[in-house]
């Protein structure tokens, strides 16, 4: 379909020109001469480009532009102005047209300055597309959640994703504490601004700062020009700290006061600037024991500990394990290229009994693997990995033997209470510690 213009100008010799220039490029042109016929045809009509004069009678060129704008935000308008009127023109782009066409006109640079608007409006299209996509992606409907524990968590994060407050993600390495902090700016007012993540051990502590609170020129050996930090570049959106708990002493007090004060100093600036961010935070540290050691500032734990998410490791929601398969199957099958549908239910069966350590993470490289190796379409035991496929004895007993859950946590208590704790054993079974004591006292069981 051909790109539809539209041309507001009351000098019917230039008005026709346009219109013949555009229509012999194949263009589909409509032409007014007044702002008033240009509101009602773009009430019926959608127009790519809109290209108007500023003089017109009655309503003039500006004014058409803040109306077109008022309505259609997204509507690309050009203004064509003489020499004279350079200085409206520019209002005009500041009011949001696209660019200015100068009398006389020249052809040739018109037709350029066209199709670098349907370059730019084709660039939004895309960027509409893609934030609808992104959005559907973190959909809390879109992340897997079988077990009660997992839907207790979205539960909670629909009722405070949309809040200015800070939020703490606990949870083991590899559990998804940033498809979770995804999740909850891509659910907020602020989805349409920048989500800026973090790995604060990932970066130097000595060059930390800088990627954070940015820096100005001659800051430091190096520091040629000035650079905005990350902080400043999330203005309006969400920052995510990930790993907070390995922050050094020293910028815990800075970014303390970032959350005090909301205002950001560049290294080697004097002036403060104020910012609009969200923050979430995620650790797999015990950050109340570092608390306690004195090696994490009380102070900002309680700041960023306003809202706690706790995310259960895959060994308490072994639910969530065959739809977890499944759901990684599906797409990672697509990105290498291979046919796989279905798993063998032996295979199932050992996925489900292991103990993930590394939970999601680690059950996306070994189903990656599974994908890669597997040559029937089918994913079997023999593509799993060894450890996989033994398991831990207890398990392997009762698959053979199709002992009760009662048997197998008995069995499971018996073997490895000399190699674990309490919290531990209870925390394998998806089990309290006082349930595991009265289960002990039931069977007889010394510790």
């Amino acid at each position: 379909m051909a790109e539809r213009l539209l041309i507001v100008d009351d000098e019917q010799t230039l008005r026709e020109s346009i219109q013949r220039v555009f229509s012999r490029e194949g263009y589909a042109v409509d032409a007014t001469n007044s702002a008033e016929s240009a509101l009602e045809l773009l009430n019926t009509n959608v127009y790519h480009v809109v290209i108007t004069d500023i003089i017109l009678p009655g309503i003039d060129g500006i004014e058409l532009l803040k109306r077109i704008k008022e309505r259609l935000p997204e509507q690309i308008v050009i203004i064509i102005t003489a020499y004279a009127s350079i200085d409206t023109a520019i209002r005009a782009i500041r009011l949001g047209a696209f660019d200015y066409i100068v009398k006389p006109i020249i052809h040739e640079e018109m037709k350029q300055t066209v199709k670098n608007a349907l370059k730019q409006r084709a660039l939004q299209s895309e960027n509409v597309i893609l934030k609808k996509q992104i959005e559907r992606q973190y959909a809390f409907t879109n992340i897997i959640a079988a077990s009660s524990s997992m839907n207790d968590v979205l539960d909670y994060l629909r009722k405070v994703a949309d809040t200015r407050s800070n939020v703490l993600i606990l949870g083991e390495t590899g559990t998804g504490k940033e498809l979770i902090a995804r999740a909850i700016h891509f659910n907020s007012k602020r989805s349409d601004k920048p989500f800026v993540p973090i790995n604060c051990s990932a970066i130097p502590e000595n060059l930390l700062e800088s990627e954070l609170f940015g820096y100005v020129k001659g800051a430091f050996t190096g520091a040629f020009n000035s650079r905005s930090g990350l902080l400043a570049q999330a203005d309006k959106g969400t920052v995510f700290l990930d790993e907070i708990g390995d922050l050094g002493v020293g910028l815990q007090s800075k970014l303390l006061r970032v959350l005090e004060d909301r205002e950001i100093r560049p290294v080697g600036s004097t002036q403060s600037i104020k910012i609009d961010v969200r923050f979430l935070f995620a650790t797999n540290r015990d950050i109340e024991k570092m608390v306690k050691e004195g090696v994490f500032r009380s102070d900002l734990f309680y700041r960023i500990n306003v809202i706690t998410i706790k995310l259960p490791p895959l060994r308490q929601r072994r639910e969530d394990v065959e739809p977890l398969v499944k759901y990684i199957v599906q797409n990672y099958s697509k990105e290498l290229g291979k046919s796989i549908h279905g798993i063998d239910e032996r295979a199932m069966d050992y996925l489900k009994s292991y103990h993930w350590q590394g939970n999601v993470r680690e059950l996306q490289n070994v189903i990656e693997r599974a994908i890669l190796i597997a040559e029937d379409g089918i994913i079997k035991p023999e593509h799993l990995p060894e450890n996989i496929r033994e398991g831990d004895s207890a398990a392997q007993n009762a698959l053979s033997n199709k002992l009760s859950i009662e048997d197998y946590t008995k069995a499971f208590i018996l073997e490895y209470q000399g190699s674990y704790n309490e919290t531990q054993l209870a925390d394998m079974l998806g089990i309290t510690r006082k349930a595991l004591w009265e289960k002990r006292k039931r069977w007889g069981l010394q510790k």
